[in-house]
């Protein structure tokens, strides 16, 4: 089992982040459908969201909402760059 964090993350559109892991893939995810929950509740305001930062593992925003890394990674790695 490999254990995977987030290295880097850029805005990139809408709820669009590209994060790059600790085994260099890269992808782009977009997190729409995923803000589910009153922790996310906040983050369907695109300037709310856009003030995420990245922490030791994953990307995670004021409030205490984060994703873990295995979700975000699955995403990305179906939607890699080139």
């Amino acid at each position: 089992m490999s254990i995977f964090w987030i290295v880097k993350a850029e805005y990139k559109s809408a709820f669009k982040i590209k994060l790059v892991f600790n085994d260099n893939t890269e992808g782009v995810v977009d997190l729409s459908n995923s803000l589910i929950g009153p922790i996310y509740e906040p983050l369907k305001d695109l300037a709310y969201f856009k003030k995420f930062s990245l922490n030791s593992w994953t990307i995670a925003w004021p409030n205490g909402a984060d994703f873990k890394p295995e979700y975000l990674y699955n995403l990305a790695s179906h939607n890699q760059l080139a």
